[in-house]
């Protein structure tokens, strides 16, 4: 089996806060033809349920080589942060997270948050300055859920703690068995209570999203299957007043660690390049 975290680049890592965060921090290497007089944003990858920093395994040596440098967290008790009781963690809890990783930077970050760290990072916006917000295949806003709902059909009944999801190789049609497989290494257990307050598969209300007080450059890519979920995707891109990218075809981790992975990837690279200040990076001329 293939482990993509044994290929990522010679990093950094710190522990922030009470909770000892698990943060890796890797460097941006501009081309050899680009000549930099000034730092590019910095990019804060925010990881889903379930998961942890492992999960932009693929991603993180692609922006890396592109001069970016990538810092991505670990809500707490997950993946290599301080394990804690995960009965009594709350969503609250994880944006205390973001924001306790958040404070450490120097200058706003792009936020770049996937499926439940998609709606976190929605939150965040609300009240943080940023560079830029990303949102991959993100759990829907209250408002959004409300104009299209799910089945009831596909409703699920959360216990103390969510357990993690069996993953079937036979399923999936955009991930091999291998992309199965280094997810099931890593794949935990979830906070009930944080899904119980975001999750409308779950139940909740939602989480409601103020797209009125957001304002930096957005983008909002989602994992398609059929008219209902493209309409989803379009609709939190109106809420967020951002770009949209629906990927027919693909699934919710398939867009992360799944074949087409470097579907995405482009289009935010090519996203932060229209809508990121580059005036102060020059092409050398000898």
């Amino acid at each position: 089996m293939m482990d993509y975290t044994q290929l990522l680049p010679e990093h950094e890592v710190k522990k922030i806060g009470e909770h000892d965060l698990h943060l890796e921090i890797f460097a941006g290497t501009p081309p050899l033809d680009e000549k930099t007089t000034t730092k590019k944003p910095p990019l804060l990858f925010v990881h889903g349920a379930y998961t942890g920093s492992w999960m932009w395994s693929k991603y993180i040596p692609h922006f890396v080589q592109h001069g970016w440098t990538c810092y991505v967290m670990n809500l707490r008790s997950h993946y290599k942060s301080r394990v804690m009781d995960m009965t009594m963690i709350t969503f609250d809890d994880y944006l205390e997270d973001i924001r306790e990783v958040l404070v450490k930077f120097n200058e706003p970050p792009v936020l770049i948050g996937f499926s439940m760290g998609g709606i976190l990072s929605q939150k965040i916006a609300e009240t943080v300055t940023l560079a830029g917000l990303v949102v991959i295949d993100a759990s829907l806003s209250k408002e959004v859920h409300e104009l299209i709902p799910y089945p009831e059909s596909n409703r699920i009944t959360p216990g103390i703690i969510m357990p993690a999801p069996v993953r079937d190789e036979l399923t999936s049609i955009d991930e091999t068995a291998e992309d199965i497989a280094f997810q099931r290494k890593y794949l935990h257990t979830e906070s009930a209570k944080a899904f119980a307050t975001f999750s409308v598969l779950c139940g909740a209300d939602g989480i409601s999203i103020n797209g009125d007080l957001i304002h930096c450059p957005s983008l909002v890519i989602k994992a398609v299957s059929c008219e209902d979920e493209d309409q989803r995707g379009k609709l939190t891109a109106k809420q967020l007043d951002a770009e949209y990218a629906g990927l027919w075809d693909t699934t919710h981790t398939g867009l992360l660690v799944g074949q087409r992975y470097m579907e995405p990837v482009d289009i935010i690279l090519g996203w932060v390049n229209r809508h990121l200040p580059f005036e102060l990076t020059e092409k050398l001329t000898k």
